[in-house]
């Protein structure tokens, strides 16, 4: 094999096509609401919008997070028992009793069915171990999923604290993030739940408030509704149909119910998933070294309009080989990256690996990742 005197990294441009302008897909969407947003679940494009990042109140939309942190906690199974606080919560409740215990599980179908403040106030007492330190467990949770522009005050959203704020966009990226957990997903997916009362010979019954799960809407997949004098109606839902996984929100929307449909109805008629790139050999790279021998572990797919489909550039960086790879247990796992721009803007790096018949045992995942990154930094050159 050729001598190389150092690692470097080369490049191979796929232009998919690139000499269209983009055609928008019609936004015809008129919503009441005063903030909304429509994103796409897996790949979070946003497909409409309306002052999605301004600041407002946002109601009972906040036990989306409550619920987050209760399935988080592991404690599904635990019994709580219910404090004096708890029951005094003001607004919607589900009547709970103090001193009787409650599976948390059944909190959380309560929380998020019928939208009970007793349950939530619950919940922030059990996990959190007070409400205080639950707040607190919610505004790090915020942060950590990139929630910018909320805060956090409450377990449940009632007007008790003026700087209680979230954005539409926001609580989009709060939802999409809730909706990769499968438990989340069944419980906002669910019409009626049955939890045992025991103080009483018959079980609790709770039915959904989410009017498009329980009949507006057959795509809907779960959401949660709001309201309270200051925020007014919101709203947050979740829809799919053909492949496509969408999420809704709005804020001071005296139509929501509609809105949502027009929104969902607009985004299924005008955008649809294409594949970009596919699991599997990476037939693109001819350099000897590495032809027929990379691959992709998993495809990647995004929602464009019919005139958008040709407007990705897909670009792949490989480490170039150098002496030592004579030996082939000795190329690392990861050998680059593919890197996929829509418009202009990176959209997805994905991580290319190297097939071989064996593997180095005394260098782990982690160290090739390393000593993959560390020779990309600062040392590009295109070929």
């Amino acid at each position: 094999m050729k001598k190389w005197n150092k690692l470097i990294v080369f490049s191979i441009i796929t232009v998919l096509l690139f000499a269209i302008v983009p055609q928008k897909a019609a936004a015809n969407v008129s919503v009441s609401a005063r903030n909304a947003i429509l994103i796409e679940q897996e790949s979070g494009r946003i497909l409409y919008e309306k002052s999605a990042n301004d600041q407002n109140r946002i109601a009972s939309i906040t036990k989306i997070m409550t619920a987050v942190l209760a399935i988080e906690s592991g404690k599904l199974e635990d019994m709580v028992k219910i404090s004096e606080s708890a029951v005094k919560a003001e607004g919607s409740s589900v009547y709970l009793k103090p001193g009787e215990e409650v599976k948390l599980e059944d909190l959380v179908y309560g929380l998020m069915l019928r939208s009970g403040n007793d349950a939530a106030v619950a919940i922030a007492e059990y996990v959190g171990g007070s409400l205080d330190g639950f707040v607190y467990l919610m505004n790090q949770k915020a942060d950590e999923i990139g929630m910018k522009n909320t805060h956090f005050a409450n377990p449940h959203g009632l007007d008790d604290h003026e700087n209680h704020l979230s954005t539409a966009f926001d609580m989009a990226i709060l939802t999409r993030y809730a909706m990769e957990n499968e438990t989340y997903q069944k419980i906002v997916g669910t019409e009626v739940h049955r939890a045992p009362n025991p103080t009483e010979s018959w079980d609790r019954v709770w039915k959904n408030k989410n009017r498009l799960l329980t009949g507006l809407y057959k795509y809907t997949t779960g959401g949660k509704t709001g309201y309270t004098k200051r925020a007014k109606r919101t709203l947050v839902s979740s829809a799919s149909k053909d492949n496509l996984d969408l999420i809704a929100v709005t804020l001071n929307g005296p139509d929501d119910w509609n809105d949502h449909i027009q929104m969902y109805e607009n985004g299924f008629d005008h955008y649809q998933k294409v594949e970009v790139l596919s699991k599997g050999t990476i037939e693109k790279i001819e350099d000897d070294f590495y032809k027929g021998k990379v691959y992709l572990h998993s495809a990647f797919t995004y929602p464009v309009t019919k005139e958008e489909k040709g407007l990705f550039e897909v670009e792949y960086k490989l480490i170039k080989p150098k002496e030592a790879w004579e030996d082939e247990a000795r190329v690392p796992e990861i050998v680059g990256k593919a890197i996929v721009y829509f418009e202009n803007e990176k959209v997805k790096s994905l991580p290319i690996f190297y097939q071989q018949q064996e593997r180095k045992e005394n260098q782990s995942f982690f160290d090739y990742f390393r000593s993959l990154f560390t020779s990309i930094v600062g040392v590009r050159t295109d070929d």
